[in-house]
């Protein structure tokens, strides 16, 4: 279909430790910088699984190894800019992972200017609106299997 409705996937890996998850200062990306967010998280790309693209953000951004199965799927996300734009139609896949292999460590500097265990309750500011959503209701234990964002 030539004129058909596309979205962009992502994967997005929330590390947690108690009430505490990973997060990172974004920096250099073009994309709210200076905003915090998920400790990994980026496209899915073409032929790969999103379970394939959670673990590869996860070495990539963090060089640490996750396991499969320790990739607990914690919600869908649907959000658009509303702007019309393709590369703004988005979904999000987020999931929880309490294990993983390797010391989670600042890999790409020029795309993360620093890590930060925060408190789910005690969240810094200002974090990525969209990531903000889905955190904000973990820290209530109130996330839906599917959220929306900017409709």
């Amino acid at each position: 279909m030539a004129n058909g409705f596309s979205v962009v996937p992502s994967a997005y890996v929330l590390l947690r430790r108690a009430d505490e998850v990973l997060l990172q200062l974004r920096r250099g990306t073009g994309y709210r910088d200076g905003f915090w967010a998920c400790g990994a998280a980026g496209h899915v790309e073409r032929a790969e699984s999103v379970l394939d693209a959670a673990r590869r953000e996860a070495a990539e951004e963090l060089g640490i190894t996750v396991a499969p199965e320790d990739l607990r799927p914690l919600t869908v996300m649907h959000r658009t800019g509303g702007d019309g734009r393709p590369v703004n139609e988005r979904v999000d896949f987020f999931f929880e992972c309490r294990r993983w292999s390797g010391q989670p460590r600042l890999v790409e500097p020029d795309k993360a200017a620093e890590l930060r265990w925060a408190g789910l309750g005690a969240l810094p500011d200002p974090v990525v609106p969209h990531e903000l959503d889905v955190l904000r209701l973990l820290g209530t234990g109130a996330v839906a299997p599917l959220l929306t964002h900017g409709f």
